[in-house]
């Protein structure tokens, strides 16, 4: 146990001393309690420094970029860049792919890129360390299809002193490759474009464009050159090519497109050069932007000057044809798109027995049909409606003249000849060939009995026509040469008739002597009858006529 009267006893031997031994003690132990709050508000920071530190180096770890980091050392020193520590972060590990990872250094990271880029890159980190110059630049990485962004930067404290030179690498390849995309777009539109403008400034033609409110803004070259204008010259939307009267040539025309929404024409007289000049004004609709509010027009003006001569003179060439076919005894008739009477002849009208006030009505074809059926001058057919819609589907149907016949029931035939008509409809044209075909019949009848008499005697027979063909033959005659049926009736010359019999006249003699003799007995005007001795030991006597016609008749007798 510690003597409480002995303590005393010490403490008032010497006071004073104790006092200050007490002060002292107070003074240490208040010193040790001021350090010890220092030591652990020292480590307090420290705690939030290293706290923030990881925070910084995680976040640049999170970063999407890589970066390499030439860091410089704190102590001063005379050559500062010989104690460069390079320090490669692992996002950039990863995206350069480096087999040594966070102990990369820069060399490794350079053979990833082409030579003519790495001899770049040195160039603007040697700026870098050696006047803290900045650089921002795109590379193409060789080992595949990716681009590379660099962007080096100096960091600086704010005292002044360099704490390192950082470069960072950022994968744009999908952001680059885009681009590329996008330019090789642009370039493709672009190309387009210029053919587009092209096409319209090449046209032989003045074409525009109007918008919403009737004012042309854009047109081609042409519409320049008839304006007098360059083509770089901006519109102030009241330029319009005008007509002779000094209206514009087709803003009207517009103006109606866009009220019925449907494409618009019509022919205007334009002044160019001091001559005037036909055309042919277009204007057609369209919702321009897939917008139904905006209702654009494209126009258009086409010289058909020429071609309104041509119509003149075809007009002029088609009356004076009319005209003659008035005049023909052959009855014409002309029915037009609309399927109207246009055009007959006074022959027309007698064929069909019809009034000259009726037909000047202009009937149509329908009634025209049946005017004539009521007459008893058509042909007779069981459904007659059928026939009349047949009849009338033919003005669309025929393309070229078509012929053919109508058997009326009075016993007429009437040939008919049905044929496009340049200006629409189709014309007409009738003629009574009852007679013809009468004489036709009554020839081929005279033609049979005469091949019937041929055919019943017993010498063969040759007729050659005055064009000096074959024409007629009999039975005869194919058995008495043996001839080939097909062969006669494809009408050989004289000279391939005799040509056929040579098998039975061809000896040891000059075969073209012969036959030149044989045809020179045939066509003698003198000359009877001759006698022809034949290999196969048989002799024919032959005769040789020429008819009233100049027609040759030749007869084989055998003897």
């Amino acid at each position: 146990m510690i003597d409480k009267p002995l303590l005393l006893d010490i403490y008032y031997a010497a006071p004073e001393f104790w006092h200050v031994v007490f002060a002292a003690c107070i003074i240490v132990i208040s010193f040790a309690i001021v350090e010890i709050f220092n030591i652990l508000k020292l480590r307090q920071k420290n705690y939030f420094l290293n706290r923030d530190r990881e925070r910084y180096a995680e976040t640049l770890y999170a970063s999407r970029d890589g970066y390499f980091a030439f860091i410089y050392p704190d102590q001063k020193v005379n050559d500062p860049r010989k104690y460069i520590v390079e320090r490669c972060s692992r996002r950039l590990a990863v995206l350069m792919n480096l087999p040594n990872g966070t102990k990369s250094g820069f060399e490794e990271i350079l053979k990833n890129f082409y030579k003519e880029d790495i001899k770049r890159i040195r160039k603007y980190v040697d700026f870098l360390h050696d006047e803290g110059i900045s650089f921002d630049d795109e590379f193409a990485l060789k080992s595949s299809n990716r681009y590379i962004r660099l962007v080096g930067s100096r960091i600086n404290g704010a005292d002044g002193n360099i704490y390192c030179d950082m470069i960072w690498f950022r994968d744009v390849s999908f952001e680059t490759n885009k681009i590329m995309e996008l330019e090789n777009a642009k370039k493709a539109i672009s190309k387009e474009l210029q053919q587009v403008r092209d096409l319209l400034d090449n046209l032989p033609f003045p074409v525009w464009l109007r918008g919403n409110d009737l004012k042309i803004i854009d047109f081609n070259k042409k519409f320049s050159e008839y304006l007098n204008k360059s083509r770089n010259t901006s519109l102030d939307g009241e330029n319009e090519i005008t007509t002779s009267s000094g209206d514009s040539a087709s803003k009207a025309l517009a103006q109606k497109a866009q009220d019925t929404n449907k494409a618009q024409k019509s022919t205007v007289s334009i002044v160019k050069n001091g001559q005037r000049i036909m055309m042919k004004a277009f204007e057609v609709p369209f919702h321009a932007e897939e917008n139904l509010e905006n209702i654009y027009t494209t126009g258009a003006l086409i010289d058909v000057n020429e071609l309104e001569e041509l119509k003149r003179n075809l007009k002029l060439h088609q009356n004076a044809q009319l005209e003659i076919l008035r005049t023909l005894g052959t009855a014409f008739a002309v029915f037009d798109q609309h399927f109207k009477l246009a055009f007959h002849n006074s022959s027309f009208a007698e064929l069909w027995k019809l009034d000259q006030e009726w037909l000047e009505s202009s009937p149509t074809y329908s009634m025209f049909l049946d005017v004539v059926r009521e007459k008893r001058l058509l042909p007779e057919v069981p459904d007659y409606l059928l026939f009349k819609a047949e009849e009338q589907k033919k003005f669309s149907q025929i393309i070229e003249p078509q012929k053919d016949m109508l058997h009326l029931p009075n016993g007429k035939t009437l040939s008919r000849l049905r044929a496009p008509y340049p200006m629409g409809g189709l014309i007409f044209a009738y003629e009574d060939i009852s007679d013809k075909l009468a004489t036709t019949s009554a020839y081929n009848a005279l033609l049979s009995v005469q091949q019937e008499i041929m055919e019943n005697i017993f010498d063969a027979i040759l007729i050659f026509g005055s064009n000096g063909r074959l024409t007629l033959y009999n039975e005869a005659y194919l058995k008495l040469w043996q001839a080939n049926k097909t062969f006669l009736d494809g009408e050989p010359n004289l000279d391939e008739l005799l040509e056929s019999q040579k098998k039975f006249l061809a000896t040891d003699i000059d075969w073209e002597k012969l036959k030149k003799d044989i045809a020179g007995h045939l066509l003698s005007m003198t000359t009877k009858s001759f006698i022809l001795n034949r290999t196969c030991g048989d002799s024919l006597e032959i005769a040789a006529r020429n008819l009233s016609d100049g027609s040759l008749i030749i007869t084989y007798r055998r003897q």
